[in-house]
């Protein structure tokens, strides 16, 4: 599942809030931190955070109903969540009205999801999510804060824009409706992605604040569920609802391997190398749902990617 993008230091203690013993400052950086480099280890832990987001996303792709499936998703997230949520204190007051909103961006984002695997297959829609929330985020600080695009961001949306592009045209294009879909996944994802940056700042204890994140958007899901299906059932004894808890379980170590990594190397790089998740997709999507693999896909997801890695280091 889609979740907040930690930026660079925002997820790390500052001098502010902490006291750090002139004895413990050499001692004080994460295990593995490499200033200003990618060690072996990081490098790893983002291409593996890469692979584990297409793979939850083809659970669900694959998932029979994909509506329930996402929901069973969410809910063993949240299952997760609320006992670490009870052992942590409360974000501060502050914070809430941003975890509420970006609870309501990820109910969206999830139901349009849905909707867009319903009408397009993983190697189509993913790539086009994943291109267009950077994309969208780059713009978004162009039109309403007036940022400046430097010649690499500018160099990614173009390469974003061709590679989408590239998907929409042929014989092989992604449909109308899925490519709807997706764009309007990827507004989701800008929307509280911009949110969870504010949020995280404010609410005094990023743990407290990431947990909420996990916890609450499964609520809403169960909630949405119920009023648009007139009731939730979960039978322990299917293999679908432990292959959706899997999937759910496949997001989370997703997003702590990205905490890990951003926590032990500059965030760019990163993010970067995280949106090779685009191939991967591409790549899952023929060896386990038997998708087409033409090269014209293949092309155009390597444009998206490299669109979304240089809107990323620049």
């Amino acid at each position: 599942m889609g979740r907040p993008q930690p930026v660079g230091e925002s997820l790390r203690p500052t001098l502010s809030n902490v006291v750090i013993r002139p004895d413990l400052r050499r001692r004080s950086k994460p295990w593995g931190y490499v200033s200003g480099e990618m060690s072996t280890f990081v490098v790893a832990l983002a291409l593996c955070a890469a692979i584990l987001h297409a793979g939850w996303n083809a659970f669900l792709r694959s998932g029979a109903d994909r509506f329930w499936t996402m929901t069973v998703m969410t809910a063993a997230m949240t299952i997760v969540a609320i006992p670490v949520a009870l052992a942590l204190p409360l974000p501060e007051q502050e914070s809430w009205p941003y975890l509420v909103a970006s609870a309501l961006f990820q109910l969206v984002y999830s139901l349009l999801l849905v909707a867009a695997y319903r009408h397009g297959e993983l190697g189509q829609v993913y790539p086009i999510i994943r291109g267009s929330a950077p994309l969208l985020v780059t713009l978004g600080g162009l039109v309403f804060m007036g940022e400046v695009l430097q010649p690499l961001a500018m160099a990614g949306v173009l390469f974003v824009v061709i590679g989408i592009m590239l998907l929409s045209l042929g014989r092989a294009r992604a449909t109308a409706s899925s490519m709807a879909f997706a764009l309007a996944t990827g507004v989701s994802i800008a929307g509280y992605s911009t949110v969870d940056a504010v949020g995280i700042r404010l609410s005094g204890h990023t743990g407290a604040y990431i947990t909420w994140v996990f916890l609450l958007p499964g609520i809403l899901m169960a909630i949405a569920f119920f009023i648009m299906r007139g009731g939730f059932r979960v039978d322990l004894r299917s293999r679908e609802t432990w292959k959706a808890g899997g999937g759910g379980m496949v997001s989370l170590l997703s997003y702590g391997a990205v905490l890990v990594a951003y926590s032990m190397a500059p965030a760019g790089p990163v993010s970067a190398l995280r949106e090779t998740s685009v191939v991967f997709a591409v790549l899952i999507g023929r060896l386990f749902l038997g998708e087409t693999l033409s090269a014209k896909r293949i092309a155009a997801c390597i444009v998206v990617a490299a669109g979304a890695i240089l809107i990323g280091i620049s």
